[in-house]
């Protein structure tokens, strides 16, 4: 059964004006410098419009990075072998992402009991909240701290939609994203 967290109205509209990279798996293995490499790139070409002015373009540039590399690393992180699809798109006032890869069932139910916690209440209680209780445990992982900082610090919503895949032993995720786009007064 296909599962939706998040607003709905996220997840529609990633069809139109899409940039599209692929990560496969290969001889060289999905590691962590691709996340950034990636990353890099598609801040780099989104940003490329706001050139005119360097303040616009450094944040720009650091808050799409930012959003995508967090998105990326938790895909790497977590999946099952198998290509990682990064889908983004911008329009005149914000930025929007799809990461799509596929994980366990096991990684996709602890991942819902996460944001079951997460999407609810204010990110920024829940920020502080997770960096408090990640302070008193330092063996915790999982925590969700970089989605929550997304939320709190960068404004970013954020909606995933789990569809289980046919061999019933994996689970394909989409995650969605949009982050504002707010320019200086010039």
């Amino acid at each position: 059964m296909t599962t939706l967290y998040g607003p709905a109205e996220i997840v529609i509209g990633m069809n139109e004006g899409v940039s599209r990279v692929k990560l496969f798996d290969g001889p060289l293995d999905m590691r962590w410098h691709h996340c950034a490499t990636t990353s890099d790139f598609i801040a780099d070409l989104f940003a490329l419009p706001f050139q005119a002015s360097r303040n616009d373009y450094r944040e720009v540039r650091h808050n799409i990075g930012y959003l995508v590399n967090e998105l990326i690393e938790n895909a790497v992180k977590f999946r099952e072998p198998g290509e990682i699809m990064i889908e983004a798109s911008m329009d005149a006032g914000s930025f929007k992402v799809k990461v799509s890869n596929v994980v366990s069932t096991e990684i996709a139910e602890s991942f819902r009991a996460l944001l079951a916690e997460i999407t609810v209440g204010d990110p920024g209680d829940l920020l502080i909240q997770r960096i408090e209780a990640n302070a008193a445990d330092p063996e915790a992982s999982g925590s969700g701290l970089g989605l929550l900082t997304l939320m709190s610090d960068y404004g970013a919503r954020l909606a995933w939609i789990f569809n289980p895949v046919d061999d019933g032993k994996r689970v394909h995720i989409e995650t969605f994203a949009t982050v504002p786009v707010i320019l200086s007064q010039q």
